[in-house]
């Protein structure tokens, strides 16, 4: 019998000390926020990356978490950064492998298409962490350039795998979490309705709540469209999981 999932503790400060060790060691998983959160940046970087210790003193720890990854990535990618990754990739610390994703969203020279087809593994990966910060990771290179990142995502969207149909709609989200807007899907959602539409009766709660919370940020400046676009949906595929997704989506709406 396979063993059962680790509870871990829902606050920082409730991260046994035990579990705090084996996760700056680099040898469990964190089985929360709270304690991917809670561990020591620099320790996970001397045991995961030993040539980098004398640099752990270069991360701030109390800069925010985003910034963090961030300054690892660029540590990474000062040499080697292609075996790094690798490495990183395959290690059993999911923050390790955030910052394998981390630096490949900060490799010079990828095409967008190159950079996604490479973030693919870090997107479809078994932890839920690993998972957001691979779209957090390359959140700005979509904020760059939306429309072709949505047109490089039109496939995942309707990908077998519901961690890749869900990365397709997080990254592209006009206002998202931890994350710069995207100022022309705030004003103008139109051009996401090619991932949205394939994701409106999607039978992964996962994929329902992101989808949800894409079209309630778009609400929050173009509440015309998304009401038109639910009442759309409403009537054509009049199903509990697109009555979820309108419900969740129209929430901050005043009611009738």
């Amino acid at each position: 019998m396979a063993d059962k999932p680790r509870k871990g503790a829902a606050r920082i400060a409730d991260v046994p000390p035990d579990v705090l060790a084996d996760l700056n060691a680099g040898r469990i998983e964190a089985a929360t926020l709270s304690e991917n959160l809670a561990t020591d940046f620099g320790l996970l970087l001397s045991h995961v990356l030993p040539e980098l210790a004398p640099r752990a003193n270069e991360i701030d720890p109390k800069a925010g978490v985003t910034r963090r990854m961030a300054t690892v990535a660029d540590l990474i990618l000062e040499s080697d950064a292609d075996d790094r990754i690798a490495r990183l990739a395959r290690h059993p610390s999911d923050l390790a492998r955030g910052w394998g994703a981390f630096a490949l969203a900060g490799l010079p020279g990828l095409s967008l298409a190159d950079r996604l087809l490479r973030m693919r593994p870090f997107a479809d990966d078994p932890h839920f962490g690993v998972r957001e910060w691979a779209w957090l990771a390359l959140r700005p290179h979509v904020v760059e350039a939306p429309g072709e990142a949505i047109d490089l995502l039109k496939p995942w969207a309707s990908d077998p795998s519901a961690n890749i149909r869900r990365f397709a709609i997080e990254a592209t989200r006009p206002r998202g979490v931890w994350c710069a807007h995207i100022a022309a899907l705030k004003s103008d959602p139109e051009p996401g309705r090619a991932l949205l539409s394939q994701v409106r009766a999607d039978p992964a709660r996962y994929v329902q709540d992101s989808t949800a919370n894409w079209l309630n940020d778009a609400w929050k400046s173009r509440p015309d469209w998304v009401e038109a676009l639910c009442a759309e949906w409403a009537a054509e595929s009049p199903g509990p999981a697109t009555a979820y997704i309108v419900r969740r989506a129209l929430r901050n709406r005043a009611p009738a």
